[in-house]
């Protein structure tokens, strides 16, 4: 697994210890991602990352946290 991402210049990154909360963004921008908008496989390299942006888009503009009162981490940001 590591020496495929070695050979294709990418490299991993990887939380330390086991908080489980420490990656818990990237795993609710990866959900939105593989549950929302990985339903079909992307034509292309500029398609997926049109798929990751608006995965992104999705988690700070549109949708509502709990943990912020039912604001969006982009409200939040702005309101500061």
């Amino acid at each position: 697994y590591q020496q495929l991402h070695e050979r294709h210049g990418i490299r991993c990154s990887m939380t330390d210890g086991y908080d489980c909360y420490q990656n818990a963004l990237a795993e609710r921008v990866n959900g939105i991602l593989k549950c929302e908008l990985l339903l079909q496989r992307p034509h292309d390299l500029l398609e997926a990352r049109k798929m990751v942006m608006e995965s992104v888009t999705i988690y700070n503009q549109e949708r509502p946290h709990l943990a912020l009162k039912y604001k969006t981490p982009d409200a939040m940001h702005r309101a500061f």
